[in-house]
């Protein structure tokens, strides 16, 4: 049985064992109960979710908003300094440098704000929200699997929508797309190189065609499409990435 959903925050201790029945059948462990367990309602969570304005833009109006000459600029220097990473992650995701370097400065500015939300009950009160629950229970089942494996804790911080690291990956997808680029043994989408080979991965994965094109029209905007859904946002990533790798 799911557990019930609710509109309004008042419920949401109630809610807690019911979901954690529902996260144990799904082969969550005690560490995730109990991270399910201290998680609590976020109101700024929900403020974020209902306030999604610069997705309803014009482009260059979201170009602008979003800064996309500074994130061209630095993109650029940052692919000049890290220029073996990057020749690294193509030729073994076959992903350009300039679409990756273009997600990491629109998710993050290159890593300078990753968030200030704790993950578990940012994703936990998305779940329990009735707007979008059977999008993000997923999302939250994997979270506690994330704490069991002790890839992420209990305490830690992302986005208003609970996403992680550089990038910014939900945390369905960074149990699954996640992969450990700097070989130390764990998947950490705090660590730039992780988050970065984890980000040409999930494209790699989700259809990108090595050496196609990935302009609106072109085989491989459909898998800009799979990272954000917003067509401003693919339409971005897509302009950034090409003056990128100019």
């Amino acid at each position: 049985m799911a557990a019930f959903c609710s509109d309004t925050g008042g419920r949401y201790e109630a809610w807690k064992p019911e979901m954690a029945a529902e996260a144990k059948a799904a082969g969550v462990g005690d560490r995730g109960i109990a991270a399910l367990m201290a998680s609590s309602y976020s109101k700024a969570t929900i403020s974020a979710d209902r306030n999604q304005k610069s997705f309803k833009y014009t482009l260059d109006k979201f170009l602008q908003v979003r800064g996309a000459e500074t994130i061209i600029k630095q993109g650029r220097s940052k692919k000049a300094k890290n220029a073996q990473l990057f020749s690294a992650l193509e030729k073994q995701y076959g992903i350009p440098a300039g679409v990756v370097i273009a997600i990491h400065g629109m998710e993050t500015g290159f890593g300078g704000f990753m968030g200030d939300t704790n993950v578990v009950s940012a994703i936990a009160t998305l779940s329990y929200d009735c707007r979008r629950s059977s999008f993000f229970t997923p999302h939250l089942i994997a979270a506690l699997k994330l704490v069991d494996r002790g890839s992420i804790s209990p305490a830690s911080v992302g986005a208003r929508h609970g996403e992680l690291g550089h990038t910014q990956f939900l945390p369905g997808n960074a149990l699954t797309y996640g992969v450990d680029g700097n070989g130390d043994g764990k998947v950490d989408l705090n660590n730039l190189t992780d988050a970065l080979a984890s980000t040409a991965n999930y494209l790699r994965k989700k259809g990108w065609t090595p050496g196609a094109g990935y302009q609106q029209g072109e085989a491989n905007f459909a898998v800009i499409k799979e990272w954000n859904a917003a067509t401003v946002y693919q339409q971005a990533i897509a302009i950034m990435g090409k003056r990128i790798d100019q």
